[in-house]
């Protein structure tokens, strides 16, 4: 019983991590529209590459399969590949668009996060290092975390498909691998500035689940919408902050923090 408790507990803190990030950003516009930039650009990037593909995807259905040249119903089989790569595409740029935003928005994040820690009661006395290897680092956490996702996102995406589970199971099951891989991205900056690295912070993250998934889950369900994504993204940074700072890695805070 005292083990439920404790997980609604985490449960609850992470969802609210959530909208406090979007209360902060709301109370300080300025920072909201500076983090806005790198999801605009990641949006157009997305945006085109999709384009790009629902113009060329019987070209592409085409490449794929010359075996099929000589097929009576071939065009008939190569529109439905089109549309599957377009259905997957899209699926894809869903499951992507988070790791490519940090990526591109970097400096905008780091600088959005400090921000939120100094309201918080300061940075953590921990060693500064040269942004180059945090940069690069965090390259290479997200492309890892992004294959982790894709080794997940890849077979529930096929099991979708399959009646009745495909339904029901599968999305739930899909929300919450997603919400955990989510938090796991967008909590590195925060992390990386406490000096965990990557296989602490997912040992980190499994020992807290709960509040992993409380705050993931949403993020991926607002994912979904059109836009929505674009528009939280610093109050999701900002609020990642806060998860790790008020619940994942607390350290001792000054007096004048802001009560959890």
């Amino acid at each position: 019983m005292i083990r439920v408790r404790s997980a609604l507990r985490d449960l609850v803190a992470g969802c609210g991590c959530l909208f406090r990030g979007l209360a902060w950003v709301m109370a300080h516009r300025r920072w909201w529209l500076f983090g806005l930039l790198p999801a605009l650009i990641s949006l157009l990037l997305h945006a085109a590459a999709i384009v790009w593909l629902l113009f060329n995807a019987v070209d592409v259905a085409a490449w794929l399969t010359p075996f099929a040249d000589d097929w009576g119903w071939r065009d008939a089989f190569r529109r439905i590949l089109a549309f599957l790569l377009v259905a997957g595409g899209v699926g894809l740029s869903v499951f992507t668009y988070t790791a490519v935003t940090l990526a591109i928005g970097e400096p905008f994040y780091e600088k959005l996060s400090e921000k939120v820690e100094e309201d918080l009661g300061g940075l953590p006395e921990t060693a500064d290092q040269p942004f180059w290897r945090t940069f690069f680092r965090s390259i290479r956490d997200s492309a890892v975390i992004l294959g982790y996702m894709l080794m997940f996102t890849v077979p529930l995406f096929l099991l979708g498909f399959v009646p009745v589970i495909g339904q029901t199971v599968i999305p739930v099951i899909a929300a919450l691998v997603e919400g955990f891989f989510l938090t796991a991205e967008l909590t590195t900056v925060s992390m990386e500035r406490r000096g965990i690295l990557r296989k602490e912070r997912f040992a980190l993250l499994r020992g807290r689940m709960p509040a992993a998934l409380g705050f993931g889950v949403p993020v991926f369900l607002a994912s979904m919408l059109p836009l929505v994504n674009v528009i939280l993204m610093p109050a999701i940074v900002a609020g990642a902050t806060m998860l790790v700072r008020l619940h994942l890695a607390r350290e001792p805070r000054s007096a004048g923090a802001i009560a959890a």
